[in-house]
Formats: structure tokens, sequence, C-alpha cells
């Protein structure tokens, strides 16, 4: 069974960083070229997705809000997804949770935990 651990949410003020992981067991990058995205869901607002990438390939897609800012990699010896946030803005505070098995706009059945990022003004 696939399973997402994310980690790494914070506080930030803003023009600062965060990274956050996403680690999948129950499966290898190796195994299956899922694609993995970060979503975000702001009070109020609906579940937005982001950033993904295809594991095996490389491809990426970004939204355009964060296009410049944020970067999404992977580690496969580690099985971890990152989502690099730089310039981080108040506007970017959210839960944020990472996926698996969709494609690179669309989500797929795998859903880890959020992990909150607050931007401070």
């Amino acid at each position: 069974d696939v399973q997402l651990q994310a980690s790494g949410g914070g506080l930030a003020q803003t023009g600062g960083s965060l990274r956050l992981s996403c680690v999948a067991h129950g499966y290898t990058f190796a195994e299956r070229n899922y694609v993995i995205g970060w979503f975000r869901q702001a009070p109020g607002k609906e579940r937005e997705g982001i950033a993904s990438i295809s594991t095996n390939y490389g491809s990426a897609y970004y939204v355009d809000s964060v296009k410049g800012r944020f970067t999404i990699y992977t580690d496969n010896a580690k099985n971890t997804v990152y989502l690099q946030m730089n310039d981080l803005k108040p506007e970017d505070t959210a839960v944020y949770y990472c996926n698996a098995g969709g494609l690179l706009r669309t989500p797929g059945r795998y859903w880890g935990q959020g992990t909150q990022v607050t931007v401070s003004s």
C-alpha cells in the first residue's frame, strides 16, 4: 500500500525559504513512475495543485503563482520529492499536501498528511 509522509512546514517571514519533503513508502520510484505533486489549501479556499513532477522522467509542472520561486525535485535513492520554496509570500500560507498517482495537473489517489506553512508579513 502506498503511503506518503510529508514534512518540513513551519513559520517563515516574507522573503524567506522553506523546504518540504514527501517520502513515498510502499513502492520505489524505480518500480513505478508515479507523478508526485504538491497541493495546498488555504483557509476558505479550494485545494490547488502548485507543482508536480514525473519521478522517472523529471518533467515538472508549476502553477503560475509559484513559478520562479518554488522548485520541485526528486532524490530517487531516498524515494523522496522535495519542494524548495523561496521568496515566500503571505499568500503562500496554507496546508500543503503531497499526492501520488495522478497526472501533472490532476491529483491521484494517494495523499499524504498535510503540513502547515505560515508566512508572516
